[in-house]
């Protein structure tokens, strides 16, 4: 652990040390295959690809993996204008793609593209969007990265997610308490406010995967703050944190939870009009858990969700969504 002396630039250095070890992490090759694909589409652009979720945490690539691509800028996406122009006021798009590994199987993923600044700035505490920070502070790798400088940028923007999560965590989570409390504590805010339906243990289940990375990012990031924490209560700390700090801690809570919905809403109608692969991902997932198998036509690709209800319908008559 960080000892309670250590001055706020040696602590910020050392935490995005600690980040660039765990992004560094190796990945089976065909996840890095396929984030090389991704790279490519941006034309030499793509300064990285993440590979977070429950892929990364497990090692399983059968099933739907999850990749953020940070470009330099939205116009080396291979997208049209309207979905540059959608990315850039309410980043990120989201898209579905394939990718045939070396062996002959098929990878499915979910991924997510925005720039480099556009991550960092929604990285920070102070952003309207918590999407960024409460992913991010979770663990992540790197799976493609074009050079030493973009990874020494992507480590430095995943370390601000760190820390601002760490600090909501100080105001949101318990007076006193061990380190794994703050974090639960946050993370159950956190999914309380989305619109995906997690079950009730997911925000401890997540900590206790990795019970000491947490703790340690935990006081390295307070200590990078400057925040002073009591560590008297064998193995509890106390951030110190007063009661009008927590007080307005929960009034600026408040206004993001009230505004997570909603954003989440937005980017469901913005999908509409962005997301690329939609029709595919939504024949895979019907073959996956129901065993029948689509195929995808021309139509059904240009318009995904207009094709979708009448495909569904023929399902459900048939028995096969019951």
């Amino acid at each position: 652990m960080t000892p309670p002396s250590a001055p706020p630039a040696a602590a910020e250095i050392e935490l995005r040390t600690e980040v660039a070890r765990e992004l560094s992490a190796p990945q089976p090759a065909a996840v890095a295959a396929f984030a090389q694909a991704l790279a490519e589409r941006a034309r030499g652009a793509a300064a990285g690809v993440l590979f977070y979720g429950s892929a990364l945490r497990t090692g399983e690539t059968d099933g739907l993996l999850d990749f953020y691509v940070l470009l330099d800028d939205l116009a080396d996406w291979d997208a049209g204008r309207l979905a540059r122009a959608a990315n850039a006021a309410l980043p990120p798009n989201v898209e579905y793609a394939e990718h045939e590994a070396a062996d002959g199987s098929r990878l499915r993923a979910k991924i997510a593209i925005m720039t480099v600044a556009q991550f960092r700035r929604h990285a920070r505490w102070e952003s309207r969007d918590t999407t960024i920070w409460t992913r991010f502070a979770q663990p992540a790798a790197l799976a493609f990265v074009r050079d030493d400088a973009a990874r020494d940028a992507i480590a430095e923007a995943i370390a601000v997610a760190v820390r601002s999560a760490a600090w909501w965590a100080a105001r949101l989570g318990p007076e006193r308490g061990p380190a794994e409390a703050f974090w639960t504590a946050l993370f159950r805010r956190t999914y309380a406010s989305e619109l995906r339906v997690e079950s009730a243990s997911r925000p401890s289940d997540i900590v206790a995967r990795a019970p000491e990375r947490f703790a340690r990012l935990l006081e390295l990031a307070w200590a990078a703050d400057g925040l002073a924490v009591d560590r008297s209560g064998g193995g509890e700390l106390t951030p110190a944190i007063d009661a009008a700090e927590r007080a307005r801690g929960e009034r600026a809570w408040k206004k993001r939870r009230r505004l997570a919905k909603p954003l989440n809403l937005a980017r469901l109608a913005k999908a509409a009009f962005t997301f690329s692969g939609g029709a595919d991902y939504i024949a895979w997932k019907i073959e996956r858990h129901s065993g029948h198998r689509i195929e995808v036509t021309p139509f059904q690709r240009r318009l995904p969700l207009l094709a979708a209800a009448p495909v569904l319908w023929r399902l459900w008559r048939r028995g096969v969504l019951r």
